[in-house]
């Protein structure tokens, strides 16, 4: 089998590059910047590929020979569409590690066309939201019946720099819950209280997190948010920022906030990897007012998403399930999850 990592030569990119490789595989490398994929490819003895998503012809070109991709070129909004096109033209199968409501809900919307390709959408193979994604499935197991899901994570973590802009696009956009099993957009910071993740008990805030799109997808349980830890001083500073959020829409703001996120590292070291782990917690209940709640600690975001990108794709190409979006705890199970669990 034959199958590329788009976008190999960034943070994440490469962290997954260099897992599939230490795993034996050999993927084709990927990009639009033909030095930085040339040189990485070079280093682990890959073969390599430059083309750009604009070039739908090209890009298909590329992918013809492809069984798989992974695409880690973000912003998955502007990006993940014509690589998904792409794909169904050429009949590749197509996961990403994005994290983005919006890429979630136009994949799923893909779904009888990649039936009618024959391949696999799976987006959001990574830390968003393979640990969410099953501690949602494992929920609605324990309580079919559950019409409220509250998810989410501790993490020590630093943000990659492409995490920070995918965060920083979306401040104007404000937040996101589901609610009667739509996605509705409410303010920052939208609800806040006090969750124990697995690491004491903290304030916590909403955040418009993938799940609100992946959850419902999973478990069809149609009221569901997710929430992050944050202190009391920055739960303001972002329910103020919400008067004056239309900003960052403002381009010139938008390329002063990027040139300071560029100035930053690209991502957590190797040792950071290792050391901050992440807590993921979950409360299911129905309309009886019965709950079940459930707390596990995982990896490393980042280290979550070097494995479990290539631990997915590698089923997908041995197992090859039915074609057809789907989510992580979806394709693989909600057992998943077990591969990533820390000590």
């Amino acid at each position: 089998m034959k199958w590329m990592i788009y976008g190999a030569y960034g943070y994440t990119g490469e962290l997954i590059t260099e897992y599939a490789v230490a795993q034996g595989h050999k993927p084709v490398l990927a990009g639009r910047n033909a030095q930085a994929v040339k040189e990485l490819a070079d280093a682990h003895g890959l073969d390599y590929v430059v083309v750009i998503l604009d070039e739908q012809q090209a890009l298909q070109n590329a992918l013809k020979e492809m069984d798989l991709v992974i695409h880690c070129a973000g912003p998955f909004e502007i990006t993940s569409a014509p690589m998904i096109a792409a794909c169904l033209a050429t009949h590749t199968h197509y996961l990403d590690i994005t994290g983005e409501i919006s890429v979630f809900q136009h994949a799923h919307s893909r779904h009888q066309d990649a039936e009618r390709a024959g391949i696999v959408i799976c987006p959001g193979v990574g830390f968003d939201v393979i640990p969410t994604d099953c501690v949602a499935a494992q929920l609605k197991a324990q309580l079919p019946d559950a019409i409220d899901l509250v998810l989410g994570f501790d993490s020590s973590s630093r943000m990659s720099r492409g995490t920070a802009r995918t965060g920083m696009r979306k401040l104007a956009e404000g937040g996101a819950v589901r609610r009667g099993g739509k996605v509705v957009k409410v303010p920052l910071a939208y609800h806040t209280r006090k969750i124990d993740f697995g690491n004491g008990e903290k304030c916590a805030m909403t955040i418009p997190w993938g799940d609100v799109a992946t959850a419902y997808y999973t478990t069809g349980i149609p009221n569901i948010e997710v929430y992050i830890p944050a202190s009391p001083r920055l739960i303001k500073r972002m329910k103020r920022m919400n008067w004056f959020r239309w900003l960052f829409r403002l381009k010139p703001l938008r390329n002063l906030l990027e040139k300071n996120i560029e100035q930053q590292p690209a991502g957590p070291d190797e040792k950071e990897r290792e050391q901050a782990v992440t807590y993921v917690w979950g409360e299911a209940k129905n309309g009886k007012g019965d709950s079940k709640s459930l707390r596990v600690k995982v990896m490393n975001g980042y280290k979550l998403t070097s494995q479990g990108a290539v631990d997915m794709a590698m089923y997908v190409l041995e197992q090859r399930p039915a074609p057809g979006y789907y989510t992580p705890a979806k394709l693989c199970g909600s057992d998943l999850i077990d591969r990533y669990k820390a000590e």
